[in-house]
């Protein structure tokens, strides 16, 4: 695979849709940051795959569907949808699907992701998670 910027960012992506957290950390730079929409920051590869271990568990189906793409050297900018359905129990159940429009930058170095944030709106999940039995 090319190591390329946009080719590590769209792995990456494809590791998220696997729900593959040991390719998402063998993507990630030991520095690795992460920035979510409400500007927390989880800094560090092994942080990072214990926070989207977690994460995964309350959202077993996420992924991400991307639309457009644009590239500027070790930047990506990624538009698209993040969907999944949030299951606290373990069970997927339709009513607490959600999807929301989604935006990712990227910053990739020697093949890794440096920094990947997320500009999304969490009101669909939270709503979810208010409600859900």
């Amino acid at each position: 695979m090319s190591d390329s910027a946009e080719s590590v960012a769209r792995a990456f992506v494809r590791a998220i849709n696997r729900q593959d957290v040991d390719g998402l950390a063998g993507l990630m730079s030991p520095e690795h940051r992460f920035f979510d929409s409400l500007g927390t920051l989880i800094e560090g590869r092994e942080k990072m795959q214990t926070a989207w271990a977690g994460y995964l568990r309350m959202v077993p189906d996420y992924s991400v569907v991307i639309d457009e793409t644009y590239t500027g050297g070790p930047v990506v900018v990624m538009l698209g949808m993040a969907r999944g359905t949030y299951a606290p129990d373990g069970v997927l159940k339709p009513e607490n699907r959600w999807e929301t429009p989604l935006a990712i930058r990227a910053f990739i170095e020697e093949g890794l992701v440096v920094e990947w944030r997320v500009y999304a709106d969490n009101e669909p999940i939270r709503q979810k998670m208010k409600t859900a039995g």
